[in-house]
């Protein structure tokens, strides 16, 4: 799979736990498996070109229970095997051929040596991400072996502005026990400042390389009081997992739930808004809800949150809205550069008013769709600016171990083989989408579940919507953070 963006930034240090939230899509291909004729998701996976989604793999370090010095010996050289895959696999696909200005050789011969002094498999893990991420680019990382657990911490954040607000607290966490509510601000995590720039190494951190059983928090509730507060995490035994199949299965579990969640909602027989999570809907599905905003006089598409998805979705979406061809941008790849292109729909065009709404979150192919439609002049994007991890990359696999006797173990490196131009002659890596109405819900807002963005959108279409009932249209997406 082909991916486009999100979140990038140097890493201070991983031994002090200061990493984050990625997003990503996989390809998965020359893996050892056993040969099948039949296609599965797998096969398919090495097929499809997508642009990165904010769907995390949730794939941790494995615990470290009374390691013996033998235990010690084994992770070390697994993971000097783990560290040179990611060379290799970087000097075959990463678009850059002077990698930012590293000396690669140099910089893995470091990071081997600091292996042979790890004092266990954590610490191994750590080195080889911080490797990776030092190239700062928000495609590039690596993706750890299956933890043995599920972690739910039972409560989300998310940069709003210059913010980092708790958005969602589930009921039955021990956060809601203590008292965390929705846009409640955080101030530290575990006595480290979460930003804008620096909240996916956090959540990256947490989720992937280091879950833990707990977070001490400090937060700023709306009324201006200041709290710390320690949160016991569930923590749950996951099923070993054997084969690659599972392991790309689990991946996408999240995301499959989520296509569950309503998709539009039809303000009145002139407004339909629209929900839509990932660039992932079929060609059949995509030309359903794109006939059902035909029939309206105005479209509010709302992006918020979708980390992008499929750049064939990508395309023939924006072909709805244009009666010509377009170039979406240029693709710089390590050997040359190519046109990515939209072709117009014809006569099944989307003709009238559109307003297109992202936030932070708001990443990939979901910052090139606001970006084309800002550039073009075709619409109004309102909400927050957006992640700014607009890159393409493949997902490549690697594997340790015995498949005959099930001992193996999977892990995997997201690696960009592409940077994207837009027609404008500018990227959005770092930089993001700057809408044209900034509009941020409040703490109160958040407190309250209301939606005040969403009925910005219906007052531009001429529709009256109160912020309490734009909050009720769309329940929230539970992601484990």
């Amino acid at each position: 799979m082909k991916i486009i963006g999100l979140h990038s930034s140097p890493i201070s240090s991983l031994s002090r736990d200061g990493f984050g939230s990625i997003c990503q899509e996989r390809r998965l291909s020359s893996i050892s498996t056993p040969s099948r004729k039949n296609t599965t998701l797998l096969d398919q996976a090495r097929k499809t070109p997508i642009f990165l989604t904010s769907v995390l793999i949730i794939f941790i370090s494995q615990a470290v229970v009374g390691q013996t010095q033998k235990d010690v010996e084994r992770d070390r050289n697994r993971g000097v095997v783990m560290l040179g895959l990611m060379k290799d696999y970087l000097k075959e696909y990463y678009y850059d051929p002077s990698y930012h200005g590293m000396d690669l050789e140099s910089r893995f011969k470091v990071s081997e040596n600091k292996i042979h002094e790890a004092a266990n498999i954590s610490q191994v893990l750590g080195i080889i991400a911080q490797t990776m991420v030092e190239l700062n680019d928000s495609h590039t990382f690596f993706v750890p072996p299956s933890r043995p657990v599920d972690v739910d911490y039972g409560w989300r954040m998310q940069a709003i502005g210059n913010l980092c607000l708790v958005t969602e607290v589930d009921a039955d966490s021990d956060a809601a026990v203590q008292g965390l509510h929705p846009g409640d601000q955080v101030l530290s995590v575990d006595g480290f400042k979460p930003t804008r720039e620096s909240l996916w190494k956090m959540e990256y951190n947490y989720n992937v390389l280091r879950p833990q059983p707990g977070k001490r928090i400090v937060i700023r509730t709306p009324a201006g009081e200041e709290r710390e507060l320690a949160l016991k995490a569930k923590v749950e035994k996951r099923p070993k997992q054997i084969n690659p199949e599972e392991w790309f299965n689990q991946a996408f579990k999240d995301q499959e739930d989520e296509k569950k969640l309503p998709r539009y909602f039809d303000l009145n027989a002139d407004v339909l808004i629209w929900k839509l999570r990932h660039f992932d809907l079929t060609e059949s599905k995509m030309a359903d809800m794109m006939k059902r905003a035909k029939e309206r006089k105005a479209l509010v598409l709302d992006l918020r949150g979708n980390g992008g998805g499929q750049e064939v979705a990508l395309q023939k979406l924006i072909g709805y809205f244009f009666d010509h061809d377009l170039t979406v941008g240029e693709m710089k790849r390590r050997k040359e550069t190519r046109p990515l292109k939209a072709k117009s729909r014809g006569d099944n065009v989307f003709k009238g008013q559109l307003v297109v709404l992202i936030d932070s979150n708001s990443a990939s192919a979901s910052e090139l769709f606001a970006r084309v439609i800002q550039i073009e002049k075709r619409g109004t994007v309102i909400g927050d600016r957006s992640a700014g991890a607009v890159m393409r990359s493949v997902f490549r696999p690697g594997a340790l171990g015995d498949m005959s006797n099930g001992n193996m173990i999977f892990y995997g490196a997201s690696i960009t083989d592409a940077d994207i131009i837009m027609s404008d002659g500018k990227g959005l890596e770092h930089m993001g989408v700057v809408p044209d109405e900034l509009v941020l819900p409040t703490p109160v807002n958040l407190a309250a579940k209301h939606d005040p963005v969403l009925a910005r959108a219906a007052a531009l279409v001429g529709f009256e919507l109160t912020p309490e009932k734009a909050g009720a249209m769309f329940p929230a997406e539970k992601e484990k953070d």
